[in-house]
């Protein structure tokens, strides 16, 4: 097991350097005066200033390095906690992400727990409801949560529950009542999308042999669905959940825009459209660490909800 552990750990750090990489390249890349766009999303304008000033701005920052020497540069930092100086904000990374991670990890704890408790729910009723109509509206209703963009979603719940309806506010950081909105708006696509897994997963246990004999041994319906369908059909949905980081990750950048929310979502965006390079680079790391521990959680306890699983991890190490 600590080897194993072990090996999942340094898939991890690649996973996380592949994404720091992969983001450099692509912003460095991209087809626009980068340093003009930095420089003016920080208030300075680089046609008004003279060749002795524009130099001495570049190299404040940095971008008078190569390519290369501003890759390594970042990297070294990133590998110490350092994301280095915000070019368009003027004010340290770290302390950027520190003042506006609370807000987004409150809303994306919240919409996880929402879409796990929904999903799970709306799966469960669509397996075991006896209502053959109610069943199939229930089975393809998340199909239709999956379809649905995310700022749809947040407009119409703006237009009928804050304009239409006037019972919470349309956008804004403040108390509980500012968090309903988002909270679900976030929650939607991930509430589908495991809603859609679980049903699939409890129909194709509720076939599986073991199941019968539950159900010829005279177990109770209740019993069946609960401690045998429910346990193994459960780990599927499990296997996503890392998937599912990643969907609030996106979900969190267009929620904060849409409802004008000062969180890590709306600080992505804002440090995309300036190339601040430093800021889209540490919210990158950010968000793939979160997604590499979310896996690493869940490969850790696929052993404990699955004992044959447990038993081929033991027989690999041994």
């Amino acid at each position: 097991m600590p080897r194993y552990i072990a090996g999942r750990i340094a898939q991890a750090v690649v996973v996380l350097w592949a994404a720091f990489t992969l983001t450099f390249v692509i912003l460095y890349l991209l087809p626009s005066d980068a340093v003009g766009i930095q420089l003016g999303a920080a208030g300075l304008d680089p046609d008004s200033m003279s060749p002795a000033e524009l130099i001495a701005v570049k190299s404040k920052y940095g971008l008078d390095k190569s390519m290369l020497d501003q890759y390594f540069t970042l990297l070294g930092g990133a590998v110490h906690g350092d994301f280095g100086l915000s070019i368009s904000k003027q004010a340290p990374v770290s302390d950027l992400i520190a003042d506006r991670i609370g807000g987004t990890l409150i809303l994306s704890v919240l919409a996880g727990l929402l879409a796990i408790i929904a999903g799970t729910t709306l799966a469960y009723l669509a397996a075991f409801v006896q209502n053959k109509p109610v069943r199939m509206f229930l089975d393809r209703l998340p199909a239709f949560g999956v379809a649905v963009p995310s700022f749809l979603i947040a407009l119409i719940l703006i237009q009928v529950f804050a304009f239409n309806l006037g019972w919470l506010p349309s956008m804004g950081t403040g108390g509980p009542k500012y968090l309903v909105l988002p909270v679900i708006t976030m929650a939607i696509p991930t509430t589908a999308a495991l809603a859609q897994v679980l049903t699939r997963s409890f129909n194709e246990t509720l076939s599986e042999q073991y199941i019968v004999t539950a159900r010829a041994k005279g177990l109770s319906r209740s019993a069946v669905q609960l401690k045998h369908a429910f346990r193994n059909a459960a780990l599927p949905a499990l296997t996503i959940l890392g998937l599912l980081v990643g969907v609030t990750v996106t979900s969190a950048i267009v929620t904060e825009t849409v409802y004008n929310r000062n969180g890590i979502g709306k600080l992505a965006q804002e440090a995309v459209l300036a190339q601040d390079i430093p800021v889209v680079l540490a919210i990158v790391v950010l968000a793939a660490a979160a997604f590499v521990l979310v896996n690493l959680i869940v490969d850790l306890l696929y052993p404990l909800l699955d004992p044959r699983i447990a038993h081929t991890t033991k027989t690999k190490v041994s």
